[in-house]
């Protein structure tokens, strides 16, 4: 069965910031990693059809295990979508010997304009069974948190 997990929040920046910031390799390399850890993009092609590697790398592995290795989650992501300054459609699979992290899971970014900015919001479709709900939704809020700071306090 399909896992589908969310997070949102409202970032004080227009719609084209927003969007901007998640096409832009440093700005993803800055911002997407979660609390407790730290990523490193080895190869980006912002484009429908092009994607990224990752690497993110434990700050502390001892509570909280890599799913590639002791330390690190390797995920390979591919741009299926890109509407701006609207929607980006992403596929995530990450390296990993256990089938509990198997599959392909879609992460969809949808801004929309508000009074305040742009509300952002992350849906993620058929999440791995070995991912914690509770964990990732925290993780995806953290790297919204990160996002707001990164556009926010930018310029």
């Amino acid at each position: 069965m399909s896992r589908t997990d969310r997070a949102g929040r409202v970032i004080a920046a227009p719609p084209a910031t927003v969007y901007a910031a998640l096409l832009d390799r440093e700005s993803v390399e800055a911002w997407l990693p979660p609390d407790g850890m730290r990523g490193r993009i080895e190869r980006w092609d912002p484009r429908p059809g092009g994607g990224f590697r990752m690497v993110l790398t434990h700050l502390d592995p001892t509570g909280d295990p890599g799913k590639t290795s002791g330390a690190t989650d390797v995920v390979e992501v591919g741009f299926a979508e890109l509407v701006p300054p609207q929607r980006v459609v992403q596929r995530a699979v990450f390296e990993a010997e256990d089938p509990a992290y198997a599959g392909t899971m879609t992460l969809t970014w949808r801004l929309a304009a508000v009074t305040e900015g742009t509300e952002v919001t992350v849906t993620a479709t058929d999440v791995p069974p070995g991912i914690d709900r509770a964990d990732h939704e925290a993780g995806i809020a953290s790297s919204l948190a990160h996002l707001a700071f990164h556009v926010e306090t930018a310029g």
